[in-house]
């Protein structure tokens, strides 16, 4: 069954946020809900970030210049932003209010400073935190991707230990098994039924 066939009675829309380490795999969880066509509204965020070969603007991060991103500060126009390995992200506020006024439930992808203060800014939100079975395997991921130099890795695989210890901020906690990207899309499909069949909903308020 699908959530397209599933009766929540009005239920408010939902803000899901999904966060972890560099490497777990939330960007691959993503791009599957998007195949799969699950009824979403997807809100991609703003970065700073020279853009990998693979990505494209506007579908896996709306990539601007520093200058932009300040101007975008300034104006108030980021439900949340943070510094991360010396560049910027940020999520466009106009962009979520846009998606909560379609009814639909929202997704938005951070990591775990931006999911901090987004349960700060919105505490209705729903949190969800990604992350691989191991240490071992998370190291072995980052290397397979092949896009940090080894001091680059060394910082990530630092910085992941410490979104560990940032686990209690989260709602939710999935483990993403090698080959188990369905797995943890269901797993968030379940927990969009579970919130929506709560006596005393969420409800956000942006």
């Amino acid at each position: 069954m699908s959530l397209d066939e599933v009766q929540f009675d009005n239920a408010p829309a939902l803000l899901l946020v999904v966060s972890g380490a560099s490497g777990a795999g939330k960007d691959a969880v993503i791009d599957r809900m998007k195949e799969l066509k699950i009824p979403f509204s997807h809100v991609v965020t703003a970065t700073t970030r020279k853009r990998r070969e693979t990505e494209v603007n506007g579908t896996h991060y709306h990539f601007v210049t520093t200058d932009t991103f300040q101007q975008m500060i300034a104006d108030g126009q980021l439900l949340e932003w943070a510094k991360v390995y010396d560049n910027y992200y940020g999520v466009p506020l106009y962009a979520v209010q846009d998606a909560m006024k379609s009814g639909r439930d929202v997704v938005v992808k951070v990591d775990v400073q931006g999911a901090a203060s987004i349960r700060r800014a919105v505490p209705e939100a729903v949190l969800i935190f990604i992350r691989p079975p191991s240490m071992v395997e998370l190291e072995q991921r980052l290397r397979h991707r092949d896009s940090e130099t080894a001091s680059e890795l060394n910082v990530r695989l630092g910085k992941a230990a410490w979104e560990y210890e940032q686990m209690p901020l989260f709602d939710y906690v999935l483990t993403n098994q090698q080959d188990g990207i369905d797995n943890v899309v269901r797993a968030i499909q379940a927990i969009v039924v579970a919130e929506k069949s709560r006596v005393n909903p969420r409800r956000v308020s942006l």
